[in-house]
């Protein structure tokens, strides 16, 4: 946390939320760039990494267990293609330029069950509108829940977006993994329910 957050930290390179100026990551990370919203333990994150050396992702998680897990494994794995927002990553997507992402992975996100805390779901219109903007045409949404109730949420939301395509044929497209998925520790608990992936695509 001492020695190798602040080399990866987003506001020691350029990113800083309080800056007038638009940020512009291209300049310091691997082009195409990848953003994960809520890397929970970072196995996902670390995975993705370590397949796409030439990529760059941009890792947001609040929680510093989280952070620290996922530094472990940076520095277990000679890793030098991530880069943290430890905090909400809202803010930072508000931030990015247009078009400047490629791939966004929302995965198993609190699902908030009672319904006077629905507001606080991370999947919204509000959010989807904000990665449309900074997604370019093509790119890739990738979502993971085990809550039937926040499935059916994030689809309300989803599928009538004129930003967003899904891409599903049959069932399975979105009850079996994507194939360079990494189980975690989050997807093991959830697998006593009925885990879905939903993938989208933005609209040229």
């Amino acid at each position: 946390m001492d020695e190798l957050l602040p080399q990866l930290g987003i506001s020691d390179w350029g990113l800083g939320i309080g800056e007038e100026e638009t940020p512009n990551p291209q300049c310091l990370m691997p082009n195409p760039l990848w953003l994960e919203i809520g890397f929970g333990g970072g196995e996902h994150l670390a995975h993705q990494a370590a397949l796409n050396p030439g990529v760059g992702i941009i890792g947001c998680e609040p929680y510093i267990n989280g952070i620290g897990d996922l530094l472990k494994a940076i520095e277990a794995q000679k890793l030098s293609n991530i880069r943290i927002h430890g905090d909400d990553a809202r803010p930072l997507i508000e931030r990015l330029p247009d078009a400047s992402i490629e791939r966004v992975f929302i995965l198993y996100p609190d699902p908030w069950p009672k319904a006077r805390h629905h507001k606080r779901r991370l999947v919204s219109t509000e959010l989807l509108n904000q990665l449309a903007r900074v997604m370019k045409p093509g790119a890739i949404l990738r979502l993971a829940t085990d809550h039937s109730d926040y499935c059916t949420w994030m689809l309300e939301r989803l599928l009538p977006h004129p930003s967003f395509t899904w891409t599903a044929k049959d069932c399975d497209d979105w009850l079996k993994p994507w194939s360079d998925w990494i189980p975690t520790r989050y997807e093991q608990k959830a697998l006593a329910g009925r885990p879905t992936y939903l993938t989208f695509v933005r609209n040229s």
